[in-house]
């Protein structure tokens, strides 16, 4: 005689590969890294990064203070562009990077901005490797004189 198994357990069986099929295909979490230097440095000043999709949508972003007039942050972003859709499977699409990487040196609270810098991510940055972009020349942020 053969014994079924209580509705219960087949749900938790289904949503368990349901998750683990879906962990399987994620979309890498690539990481843009901006460094650079500041000229004229304020005391307490800080570099903030803004990735900027299309259509202007704001994205990741990251802030970090000026050490020795020089910065560096790291902002890791997820590739994928498109939900994943069940059609049989789960698809993605793993395509996304951001359009613009805008770099602001700014200072106190409420902020005061020195100077913005708008970056085009294709022109402006490189593959460092399979998941880290670099820029392709220093950045130089300019704070008071």
């Amino acid at each position: 005689m053969r014994r079924l198994l209580p509705a219960s357990l087949v749900a938790i069986v289904f949503v368990g590969s349901l998750t683990i099929s879906t962990f399987a295909n994620a979309c890498d979490i690539d990481v843009i890294i901006v460094k650079g230097r500041v000229e004229h440095a304020p005391r307490s000043a800080s570099v903030r990064v803004q990735l900027i999709y299309s259509k202007q949508l704001r994205g990741e972003s990251g802030e970090d203070t000026v050490a020795n007039d020089t910065f560096q942050l790291q902002i890791p972003f997820l590739t994928e562009s498109r939900a994943p859709v069940l059609v049989g499977r789960l698809l993605e699409k793993c395509d996304r990077k951001p359009k613009t990487v805008v770099v602001t040196l700014v200072e106190g609270d409420p902020q005061q901005e020195y100077d913005r810098v708008s970056l085009d991510f294709a022109k402006d940055f490189k593959m460092a490797d399979s998941s880290a972009y670099t820029l392709r020349s220093e950045i130089v942020l300019k704070g008071p004189h």
